[in-house]
């Protein structure tokens, strides 16, 4: 972004006097992120008129720090007959300056000059023009990430991290240039991963990046937008289920921060299994680059289809979810300890050592399985599962959505082949659940609600009469008064 700065502000840039806080922050922030900086030749103008030859002349020196804008236009007559001719040299000069930014030489102002501030809701730019207390405000809001956490797994510069370990090898063979590429991009850009060692040595490892405006040279191109890049997404640990919590943090960071869509680029083996696995959560291949042939695998958060069934919603758009009247809706209770388990990066618990010891196969799944002995036959693929924590918080707190047909089963080998990983429960609890038929609800977990509701709220509303004891269904209008009272977001639901 172009900024200008107005006389005022350059005044307090070159003041001998320390800096005030807020303009320390800002001007941190603006160079941090390599915005250009401008002067207007009016500004000299402005400086020029003082009559303290010596601060004048310090003042000036200042300025040759930063470049002029080049050849600004004069106002018209337009322009003059809607902030009204300068009665003086200052206005002449703050003239010139909003005339700039109408024009759109630059994209902001920052000035502490009211009267220019005045001028610019005349001219229906005051969207435009900021104070240097509104300035911080905008730039920090922009540049504020909400980044996941997890308890396994730490936060580096790219600058920091070894890429002479074996991990990297592999990536070396396939990108010849990867070492040029970790340099000059990861390194030099102060880019951030998420890595995951065991005895010091990396087993997996997550890059994401930003993109603003920027087409992917496909054939043809897919257009410039704001999307995530999962730029580099690793595991060396098979049967962990890594690779799928790597995929629901990149996803959690793209709905943190307002990106809704998100891509990968691969080049594609037979049978590949990480092409089967980011299938399942709505990444469509868009063909080859045109730069080195590595297939582009897109993936969108927001709908564009409405028509597709409530399974292919929750694949194609995952996760998002349909939740119209004909979609069945169930609250589960769930004990705190298998709450821990199955939804680990849940907020509102109590963290334990386990969790920064400790891999948990069910937790990092985004496919889960619920066991119970209910005799329900009413829950259907695409239905919504809400899990009730029980005991300790009563409350309400995710939504998941059936990806599979139910099942009932009461023999332990096909139980352990049914259930895998995904389950709460040990080999040998699982043998002791399929001494009796079990009930086995296969889903995808896919939002907290922003708003755990207790059961004194789902009392009060009709949702729920008593703490469940078992799988309980809902109606509609007690599902929208929960939806409401849970604050989920819209964008991520289909009526």
């Amino acid at each position: 972004m172009k900024i200008l700065y107005d006389t005022n502000i350059l005044i307090h840039i070159q003041d001998p006097k320390e800096l005030s806080p807020n303009l320390q922050a800002l001007l941190t922030i603006i160079r941090e992120h390599g915005h250009q900086e401008f002067i207007h030749p009016a500004s000299r103008k402005d400086i020029e008129n003082d009559n303290d030859i010596g601060r004048r002349r310090i003042t000036l020196s200042k300025l040759r720090g930063y470049p002029p804008l080049p050849s600004p236009p004069k106002p018209d007559d337009h322009f003059v007959s809607l902030v009204g001719t300068p009665t003086n040299s200052h206005d002449e000069n703050d003239n010139e300056i909003l005339f700039s930014l109408k024009k759109n030489l630059v994209d902001f102002l920052i000035t502490e000059d009211k009267g220019i501030r005045k001028k610019a809701i005349q001219l229906d730019i005051d969207d435009r023009v900021f104070s240097i207390a509104s300035a911080l405000e905008y730039f920090q809001r922009l540049y504020n990430r909400n980044v996941p956490q997890h308890s396994l797994l730490k936060k580096y510069y790219a600058h920091e991290v070894n890429i002479n370990q074996p991990f990297f090898d592999s990536l070396k063979e396939d990108y010849p240039d990867f070492q040029n590429w970790w340099i000059e991009k990861c390194v030099k850009q102060n880019r951030k991963c998420w890595i995951y060692e065991a005895e010091r040595t990396i087993k997996a490892f997550l890059m994401l990046k930003e993109e603003e405006n920027q087409a992917i040279d496909t054939l043809p191109p897919i257009p410039a937008g704001r999307r995530i890049k999962i730029a580099t997404l690793k595991v060396d640990l098979s049967g962990s289920k890594m690779g799928e919590l790597f995929l629901k943090m990149a996803f959690q960071y793209c709905i943190n921060n307002q990106f809704f869509e998100t891509y990968l680029t691969h080049f594609k083996a037979e049978d590949d299994p990480l092409v089967s696995v980011i299938g399942n959560y709505g990444f469509k291949d868009k063909g080859e680059k045109v730069s080195n042939g590595e297939r582009v695998y897109l993936k969108k958060f927001i709908p564009e289809n409405t028509s597709l069934s409530p399974i292919e919603t929750a694949k194609t758009y995952y996760p998002c979810f349909k939740d119209g009247a004909d979609i069945k809706k169930f609250v589960i209770p769930i004990q705190p300890q298998y709450h821990d388990v199955l939804f680990p990066d849940y907020s509102k618990r109590q963290m334990t050592f386990a969790d920064y010891s400790e891999i948990n196969i069910p937790g990092n799944a985004i496919k889960k399985a619920y066991l119970s002995s209910s005799r329900i036959n009413k829950i259907t693929p695409g239905s919504i599962v809400l899990f009730y924590r029980s005991k300790d918080q009563q409350a309400i707190t995710a939504i998941g959505i059936v990806d599979q047909e139910p099942i009932r089963i009461n023999d332990a080998d096909e139980l352990k082949r049914i259930v895998g990983k995904r389950s709460v429960y040990s080999d040998e609890e699982l043998r002791e659940w399929a001494q009796k038929t079990v009930f086995v609800l296969r889903f995808k977990h896919h939002l907290y609600l922003p708003n755990p509701l207790n059961l004194k709220y789902l009392k009060n509303k009709s949702i729920l009469k008593t703490a469940p004891q078992s799988i309980t269904e809902i109606n509609h209008e007690q599902y929208l008064a929960l939806k409401n009272g849970g604050k989920l977001d819209e964008r991520f639901t289909v009526n």
